[in-house]
């Protein structure tokens, strides 16, 4: 599932335009494979993963309407429903509505989908701003890379890449989702994965 480039110019403008990804998003999301081989050099995470959770989660940013700008940041309050029992599972408020303007329950934010408390543990700065902001493309992608690739998971073998993929949401039909995704992304390429 996972195929790891470097982001030149001219393979991202051709990749952007084989896969269907915006070139902004693709961007961050080659970054954090290419940072998770850093500090998880075991892990063996691709773009396409990455990708792949980014489009499952939001469409690259663009649900509801939204786009990334030049920054990264989401222009459209990306948002995901009250989890509060009814149809999802129930998670009581943990940050007080801050990022998620919801003071009874959690919903998932940014182009990752983050519940607060979780990216309270695995925000991280993507873009070198001094801030982790899960409404950030570069700050989100660098964060789901480094939760899919905790606890040392190594994402080249098919239990890994699976286990890895269900701990971001636990759920088989999400998985298949995310792996149909990333598959395709890497098919797209010409690249096995």
């Amino acid at each position: 599932m996972n195929v790891t480039r470097n982001a030149d110019a001219e393979w991202l403008m051709g990749a952007a335009e084989q896969t269907g990804i915006p070139a902004r998003a693709l961007r961050a999301y080659v970054a954090a494979a290419d940072a998770a081989g850093r500090f998880a050099p075991g892990c063996g995470i691709g773009w396409n993963t990455v990708a792949a959770v980014g489009f499952v989660e939001s469409a690259h940013g663009a649900y509801g309407g939204g786009s990334l700008n030049a920054a990264g940041q989401a222009s459209g309050p990306l948002v995901g429903p009250s989890l509060d029992g009814n149809g999802f599972a129930a998670i009581a408020d943990t940050d007080g509505g801050a990022l998620d303007g919801d003071a009874r329950w959690d919903r998932a934010v940014g182009p990752m989908q983050f519940i607060p408390s979780t990216w309270e543990l695995a925000g991280r700065d993507g873009n070198g701003d001094g801030t982790a902001d899960p409404f950030n493309i570069d700050d989100a992608a660098l964060s789901a890379a480094g939760y899919l690739c905790a606890r040392g998971r190594d994402l080249t073998t098919a239990n890994g890449w699976t286990g890895a993929v269900y701990s971001y949401n636990q759920s088989d039909s999400y998985v298949d989702q995310v792996r149909r995704q990333a598959t395709s992304y890497a098919g797209k390429m010409g690249t096995a994965g």
